[in-house]
């Protein structure tokens, strides 16, 4: 009932094989030598995409620090303005850069003039 598979002579490649170096010159091994290149290729583009992806990702944190940093001078930037264009702040800039100007008192008025008073 045992029925043994032939081997044409050709003996499993083993440990000592592998230590001895005749396993690469074995024509199993040999055949695979284009799809051992193909893995090492797949692993080197993994290792360059994830070289890749933590720079770019370094990147990212830099620009988001400065993103924050500007953002902050913006609104310290934004506050003195605001302060700045106080009416009371404009007021004492005035008088403190000697222009003369003074501040109106009375509502401004309209001036009408008539058709029939005009002269033609």
């Amino acid at each position: 009932m045992a029925e043994k598979v032939k081997n044409n002579g050709k003996s499993r490649p083993g440990v000592s094989s592998f230590l001895r170096g005749t396993i690469l010159t074995d024509e199993r091994v040999t055949r695979q030598i284009p799809f051992f290149i193909f893995l090492v290729f797949l692993g080197l583009l993994l290792i360059t995409n994830r070289y890749r992806s933590e720079k770019v990702i370094h990147e990212i944190e830099v620009l988001q620090d400065t993103i924050d940093d500007l953002r902050s001078q913006s609104i310290t930037n934004s506050a003195r303005l605001m302060h700045m264009s106080k009416p009371s702040e404009i007021v004492d800039k005035v008088k403190e850069a000697g222009l003369g100007l003074e501040e109106q008192v009375r509502a401004p008025g309209k001036i009408v003039v008539n058709k029939s008073k005009r002269k033609k």
